[in-house]
């Protein structure tokens, strides 16, 4: 193969698993070890960086079996995607999918233990499901707002013995609402999407933001705190100015971009709940967006 058919399949391969996406799975990760430690509990901090390299892989799996099961739409809605076009056969996109599945569990499995890889199983399971007969629906909007909360899960179980408290495990809960309401928007984004579903987009990223407020009103430390509101503001200014325009007028010009622009605002959105536990947490959160901001202009996020 020569080198520039060579850079061609790369390139394939990497929008086929969404490259600039995979860089919103660690923050996730992060974020549940930002929220153990916020319980004095010792986190390992090498078993948390393997836990997130697991995600990676859970994320890059999800969504090449993605492609792989909506082929056909694809062929119709986005004939210029790996497959259809036929950058990538569909036969090596289902082997790739669950390969990058299997080894997300093992490598979680194996840098954390059995907790750790019984919740990455569960991930791939959820993903899984939404990819094959969960998608479109209630159940798989509600599936893949799941799977980030698990994600965020996962990152708790790079620490010992340690009890969350409920303000702590009620953030998973709100990121994995605003999730399913950005995938709600997402469904139909390549053909037509009406106000409604960008309104409930928009909601989701309200209640996040308020939920960060809550959560330094229950818990104010002065510094924290300040970051804290600083990054929720920052998620709101980021996800805003994309939504404004798909609100004015839903189009796949305007909604593709909204849809980009949320699901990398949950780095932002991460490092806000994150710095409620340490500056620190949340700055190794928030880096994560210098490279998926960067590579998402040279490949689709949605």
């Amino acid at each position: 193969m020569d080198e520039s058919r060579f850079r061609e399949r790369l390139v394939a391969y990497a929008a086929l698993v969404r490259v600039p996406n995979l860089f919103s799975a660690p923050p996730d990760v992060l974020l549940g070890g930002a929220l153990v430690a916020a319980t004095a509990a010792t986190v390992s901090l090498p078993s948390l960086a393997g836990l997130a390299g697991a995600s990676v892989l859970l994320y890059a799996g999800g969504t090449t079996l993605n492609d792989y099961f909506d082929a056909g739409v694809d062929a119709r809605e986005r004939p210029e995607r790996p497959i259809p076009s036929g950058d990538v056969s569909r036969r090596a996109a289902g082997a790739l999918g669950a390969t990058l599945l299997l080894g997300g569990v093992l490598v979680a499995f194996a840098v954390a233990g059995v907790r750790s890889g019984a919740l990455a199983a569960a991930l791939a399971t959820v993903i899984t499901l939404y990819d094959s007969v969960l998608k479109g629906g209630p159940a798989g909007f509600l599936a893949m707002g799941s799977v980030r909360g698990l994600n965020i899960l996962l990152g708790t179980t790079a620490a010992g013995a340690f009890a969350l408290s409920t303000w702590q495990l009620t953030i998973p809960v709100v990121i994995a609402l605003y999730i399913a309401l950005v995938t709600y928007m997402a469904a139909n984004e390549a053909t037509t999407t009406n106000r409604g579903a960008v309104a409930g987009a928009a909601a989701g990223v309200l209640l996040a933001a308020l939920a960060v407020l809550a959560v330094v009103v229950i818990r104010p430390a002065l510094t924290q705190s300040a970051f804290a509101l600083a990054f929720a503001g920052g998620f709101l200014a980021w996800t805003g100015r994309a939504l404004g325009p798909a609100y004015a007028n839903p189009r796949p010009g305007t909604v593709g971009p909204a849809v980009g622009a949320c699901i990398l605002g949950l780095v932002i959105l991460d490092s806000a709940f994150a710095a409620l536990a340490g500056i620190g947490w949340a700055l190794a959160t928030l880096v994560f967006l210098v490279p998926a901001y960067g590579l998402s202009h040279l490949f689709d996020v949605s």
